[in-house]
């Protein structure tokens, strides 16, 4: 059984782990931490993790972009995994966790979808087949109260296509202002924010003659739960480098 340390516990995303959680017998939440007061777990919740004195495998982390270079030097004082679902991360902490990297172990992904990132391996076929002769456009839908536009999957997405592209592209948020015809080496990335999307992406290819979309529409948060899970037991036991979900999927598939 993999023992969960779990940050952010109190939010949309923790609930989602911890009631899958309370309902298996091969993960088990140890602690959680959060600046939220919640009192419906059976596992404590710290408002500063460095108060835990639980034993646990791994630690999740879904909460925020400021929280979490404080959980990561939790994980590197207590040498454990460190699973970074939070998104929205800026360059000094993204280096943060690469040289924590050196240290401990840690996973990176701005999606824990499994689909998602097998979306990711289809772009990547997709662009090879078909730019520069088609124009590419991502769109992404969340609900209205994510507060990163574009989200983390969105850049994933327009990576995976640089990654392929032969030439370098130009990422464009917003045209209203720009009175001039769309540029080929150009990535289009339009945001939309409504309801209670839990999370739409698609990849568009515009050719003259037809338009090819690679989408994926996730349905319930129980899809980026799961995957943080595989992710834990994925992780358990690991001493130090840098993994994301393309290395969980790759082991997954070996089985």
């Amino acid at each position: 059984m993999v023992k969960i340390f779990l940050n952010g516990c109190c939010g949309r995303m923790g609930h989602a782990i911890a009631d899958l959680c309370s309902h298996s017998d091969d993960y088990v939440i140890v602690a959680g931490s959060d600046v939220a007061k919640y009192d419906g777990y059976s596992f404590p919740v710290y408002q500063n993790p460095a108060d835990s004195t639980e034993d646990f495998d791994v630690i999740i982390d879904f909460s925020n972009a400021m929280a979490v270079p404080t959980i990561l030097n939790f994980a590197l004082a207590k040498k454990k995994p460190f699973i970074c679902c939070t998104t929205a991360l800026d360059d000094a902490t993204i280096a943060e966790i690469l040289k924590a990297s050196e240290e401990i172990a840690v996973f990176k992904s701005a999606n824990m979808s499994v689909g998602i990132n097998l979306m990711l391996e289809l772009v990547k076929n997709a662009t090879k087949a078909l730019y520069p002769d088609y124009d590419i456009e991502i769109v992404e839908a969340h609900h209205n109260r994510k507060v990163d536009a574009p989200s983390g999957t969105a850049m994933m997405l327009a990576a995976a296509v640089q990654q392929e592209a032969p030439d370098t592209l130009d990422y464009v948020y917003d045209r209203h202002s720009v009175s001039e015809p769309r540029k080929k080496n150009q990535i289009g990335i339009s945001s939309i924010r409504g309801g209670n999307i839990i999370g739409e992406h698609q990849v568009m290819f515009v050719g003259d003659e037809e338009v090819v979309t690679i989408s994926h529409s996730a349905q319930s948060r129980d899809v980026f739960a799961k995957g943080a899970l595989k992710a834990a037991e994925f992780m358990c036991g690991k001493q130090s480098g840098y993994f994301t979900m393309a290395d969980c999927i790759a082991e997954l598939i070996k089985e």
